[in-house]
């Protein structure tokens, strides 16, 4: 790429936010938070509402890789998020920050395979959380797409390439129950997934995209499959 291209692919304010500080969203590691607008899906329980119809970025490549700049020796790690941050082209930004010393964490729903599978390929990912939204007969319904067959494919390559990383499903308890997620437990199984499956309890916060608020129901954790260690957070 021409140094004019990249600059001008730098320059590109796709990114809605920067969180310049978290010790909580890459375990044991140091690091910010990089917020890309925009998104493949509806999940009605989702509460990036802002960052999901988010038209324009606040901020450039350019000036995430600045920042870096300053942080190097203080962060240990950037935390790609959104939104869903495979709606950008990833590849020349994550080489930059690599280049700076930094690890890099992807938050995806997994949809983008062709954009997941090259950064795996070019070893620019050191950890992976992959939202598992719902089963597949749900999926349509909890996330208002038809992407399960790239999802899936996704969750395949990952097992299939040993990479470090976790599957996570956010659970609001009116739209997934306990046969739901004993099906998503089953299915990580039979694919020979074998790392900590995390569920992660809806948090009310009243600005979800379908306007969702506390569960009517309840989750019986007893009646969950034990296949596999799972962790609610």
């Amino acid at each position: 790429m021409s140094i004019n291209r990249e600059n001008n692919s730098l320059s590109a304010k796709a990114i809605y936010d920067l969180t310049t500080f978290t010790h909580l969203d890459y375990p044991d590691h140091l690091s910010c938070i990089v917020w890309f607008g925009g998104c493949n899906m509806r999940c009605d329980y989702c509460y990036n509402k802002d960052i999901v119809f988010a038209k324009d970025g606040k901020y450039g490549y350019n000036d995430i890789l600045d920042f870096l700049k300053t942080r190097v020796g203080l962060l240990e790690a950037v935390v790609l998020s959104g939104g869903e941050a495979t709606s950008h082209d990833l590849t020349l930004f994550c080489q930059k920050i690599k280049e700076l010393g930094f690890k890099i964490k992807l938050d995806t729903n997994g949809t983008n395979f062709k954009q997941i599978k090259e950064l795996l390929d070019l070893n620019l990912l050191d950890y992976v959380a992959l939202d598992y939204k719902a089963p597949q007969s749900k999926f349509t319904q909890i996330t208002h797409s038809n992407k399960f067959d790239e999802f899936s494919k996704t969750l395949d390559y990952l097992i299939e390439t040993k990479t470090n990383f976790e599957a996570r499903t956010t659970l609001h308890a009116d739209l997934l129950n306990e046969e739901d997620i004993n099906t998503i437990i089953q299915d990580l199984k039979e694919r020979d997934y074998t790392n900590i499956y995390y569920i992660q309890e809806f948090l009310d916060t009243g600005v979800t995209i379908g306007n969702l608020t506390k569960p009517k129901h309840k989750i019986n954790k007893a009646l969950l499959k034990n296949d596999l260690k799972i962790i609610f957070r």
